[in-house]
């Protein structure tokens, strides 16, 4: 498309953004005949009248098919939003980014997709609920949609990927500025099987201002948003914020009454958020249907009874196992509690289980939910003997 270079260099000017450019659309007709206007013209059309002389000493500095070509020589694929290829859910949003930066495999018109944010600073359990849904949304031809931050970013995008599905990564930064530097190998691999993407130029550092914006893309690419473990304030939250604004379903992991990272996401349960422990729940809620879909949740479209697929069969019995795995920590642990009488530290817990933090603290979560058990001081548990064990 011969207008997509001017979109692309009118984009390099940082301060004319989403309005701006539909105010020049529709005052020219098309972005080339707004870059070979006058600058008062550009003025009139809508252009900020303080930006003015930026606008003209780009336009002479630069030509915009070296900016192109600049572009594809560092691999990347720009997409402006009038550009078949631009992801149409995204495109649907209110300011949508003007242009947006590509590399690896973009998604498909008909892909079903959804975002997994949460805490930087996840707690083993976060982890865990974030690996265990975000494999099976994978296995179930669900893309996973996330920021490539550390804590539960990290845990979608590795999830996906280890369940051989797709993955895909929005940055706040231009894609040759990789944050965190820790994650680059996590990038690499992400490209293998999914993509990376971001509405900031080549050559832009991630700064703090840059991750707000770059949330309601994580947000506008998906069906829905799920929250693993979230504080009140926190990017996260924010991200359900753009979600509403787009209409998006908001699901949520609950989690301790008494974890700082967790109350954000029972919050948002008590408001309304779909209370989510396994990605059947979204999958479900959302009625996604494809074949892998299907299979995964076991269902017969036309005789609506229970089935495995013998493509899904080794996941459904992965998964069998590691549902009876913590039906069998939940029991140890209530029958570990009611024992002792007393309140036990949940380290004393993992080892007297010998079994992982991870395993022992997502249980202790679900029977504080249940009323099973209840915690007393700082990390200290104790069964409640009148509330029902768990079912066998």
């Amino acid at each position: 498309m011969n207008d997509l270079k001017y979109w692309i260099a009118f984009h390099k000017i940082s301060s004319i953004g989403p309005a701006t450019f539909m105010k020049l659309e529709a005052r020219f007709g098309n972005l080339e005949a707004a870059w070979h206007a006058s600058i008062s013209d550009l003025v009139v059309a809508g252009v900020p009248r303080k930006i003015a002389p930026e606008t003209e000493l780009f336009r002479t500095e630069n030509e915009p098919y070296e900016i192109v070509e600049a572009i594809e020589r560092l691999g990347m694929t720009a997409l402006h939003l009038r550009h078949p290829e631009y992801p149409s859910q995204l495109a649907e949003t209110p300011a949508a980014p003007s242009v947006i930066y590509v590399k690896g495999q973009m998604l498909g018109a008909d892909e079903p997709t959804i975002a997994v944010v949460g805490s930087r600073d996840a707690t083993p359990y976060g982890l865990e609920m974030t690996r265990r849904i975000s494999y099976d949304l994978a296995r179930a031809g669900v893309t996973v949609v996330s920021g490539l931050a550390r804590g539960i970013d990290t845990a979608a995008h590795r999830s996906a990927l280890e369940a051989g599905g797709r993955t895909v990564a929005v940055l706040g930064s231009g894609l040759d500025k990789m944050y965190p530097k820790r994650n680059i190998p996590m990038a690499e691999k992400i490209l293998e099987n999914g993509a990376l993407v971001t509405e900031y130029p080549p050559g832009v550092s991630a700064l703090p201002q840059h991750f707000p914006r770059r949330n309601r893309v994580i947000s506008g690419l998906c069906r829905g948003v799920l929250v693993v473990e979230a504080a009140y304030k926190s990017g996260a939250m924010l991200t359900v914020s753009w979600a509403l604004e787009q209409d998006r379903d908001v699901f949520a992991v609950p989690g301790s009454a008494l974890s700082e990272k967790s109350k954000g996401t029972n919050w948002l349960i008590q408001q309304g958020a779909k209370l989510t422990t396994t990605a059947a729940d979204i999958i479900e809620d959302l009625n996604i249907e494809t074949r892998s879909v299907q299979s995964f949740l076991g269902i017969s479209k036309n005789q609506g009874s229970a089935e495995k697929s013998a493509e899904f069969g080794e996941n459904a019995l992965d998964n069998l196992a590691r549902e009876n795995n913590v039906l069998s920590i939940e029991r140890r642990v209530i029958d570990l509690l009611e024992s002792s009488g007393e309140p036990i530290h949940v380290d004393d817990i993992t080892r007297a289980l010998g079994e992982t933090a991870a395993s022992v603290s997502s249980v202790l979560v679900m029977l504080e939910l249940r009323g099973t058990a209840h915690q007393v001081g700082s990390m200290q548990f104790i069964a409640d003997k009148e509330r029902p064990v768990v079912s066998p």
